[in-house]
């Protein structure tokens, strides 16, 4: 792996550090360009156009130390034969190891990176790896799944096979039992309780999903949901479901699909009647918040299915507006601190030498 030079050497250096210490006004930036997990290709190429659409000055703009470490390189194997209707399951798996182990190295350094940042705008298949890898340094962590979808289907329910419907499944405890051994995946086991999940933005559940949202007692918010209590209540609530109990760290994985497709138009699986550019935004604002954020991936960028040039760079824009807001951007604006207003009186004498 590309990266394990220097973040093995921070590494070293930070090991006494736990997820619960604070820590430093830095975040990581990791891209994970791969498209396997589903049949539409392009979604690879998503990392180049977030970190085009400015996401790293908008970053630093933020007063982060912004810690780019480049996209992970993974290895593509050609022979990789469906298991049962899964599609890819070898790729997949390997994948979501190799990204779960780089996770696991940037959580680590918990006092060296205030969040780490997965741009994958890949596959949301590559969750599994990202959550897992997160979960093994931070247990107690609670996760966040803004989408259109639920992608909780197991294999025996997905109405495709493609991965990215599915990664919630792999995370589940309480599904344990319903998951078939799928080749690439024996190095993760179910690490996520029911209870510490909550979606928002649902609108295209498959009926699988659906019996697993109601039977294992869920919390999730559909769009409708969100129509009838306003998202200012849908946050509230969230907060008070994960962590009325105690503060923990909260992984983000934001699927660009939860907007409406006239705002994200370049995405593989759009829904209409999604988020508004406010309600996004605002999910993303509460959650800076609480600061406990630890991990966030934005997923789902793909530039190919763009209609046109405007398309893909308002769907990459908003990306970056997203990742920027759970960072600490607000609609009031995020300056540079000023210690004082400058003297005009100062300003005239300055000008009359």
């Amino acid at each position: 792996m590309a990266l394990r030079g220097p973040l093995f050497r921070l590494l070293r250096n930070n090991l006494s550090h736990s997820c619960r210490q604070s820590r430093a006004q830095s975040v990581a930036v990791l891209g994970a360009p791969f498209s396997r997990g589903q049949k539409r290709g392009g979604v690879e190429h998503g990392p180049k156009v977030i970190r085009d659409a400015g996401l790293i000055d908008r970053l630093s703009g933020l007063d982060y130390s912004v810690h780019d470490f480049g996209d992970l390189n993974f290895r593509h194997l050609e022979k990789d034969e469906p298991y049962m209707d899964v599609k890819f399951p070898r790729n997949v798996g390997g994948a979501n190891k190799m990204l779960s182990s780089a996770v696991i190295l940037n959580v680590l350094l918990y006092l060296t990176y205030k969040t780490c940042l997965r741009l994958s705008s890949s596959s949301h298949s590559l969750a599994i790896g990202s959550v897992s890898g997160h979960a093994q340094q931070c247990p107690d962590l609670c996760l966040i799944w803004v989408d259109a979808h639920a992608d909780v289907n197991t294999p025996m329910t997905s109405p495709s096979g493609n991965l990215h419907g599915q990664p919630v499944a792999f995370m589940l405890k309480e599904l344990q039992d319903k998951m078939p051994d799928i080749p690439g995946f024996s190095w993760t086991k179910p690490f996520l309780s029911s209870r510490d999940l909550v979606y928002i933005g649902l609108r295209d559940v498959d009926p699988g999903e659906h019996h697993i949202l109601k039977n294992l007692g869920i919390q999730y918010f559909t769009m409708r949901d969100i129509d009838r209590l306003g998202i200012q209540r849908v946050m509230e609530v969230t907060f008070d479901h994960l962590l009325s109990r105690k503060q923990r760290p909260i992984h983000l994985s934001f699927d660009i699909d939860a907007f409406d497709p006239s705002l994200a138009p370049a995405t593989g699986t759009p829904v209409n009647g999604g988020l508004t550019y406010r309600e996004g935004i605002y999910i993303t604002e509460e959650i800076h918040n609480t600061g406990l954020l630890s991990v966030m991936d934005l997923v789902e960028v793909n530039p190919v299915l763009g209609a046109n040039p405007e398309a893909v760079e308002a769907t990459a824009s908003l990306a970056v507006d997203v990742i920027a807001s759970a960072l600490g951007q607000t609609r009031e604006g995020a300056h540079v601190s000023i210690v004082e207003i400058p003297s005009a009186k100062n300003d005239t004498e300055q000008l009359c030498l």
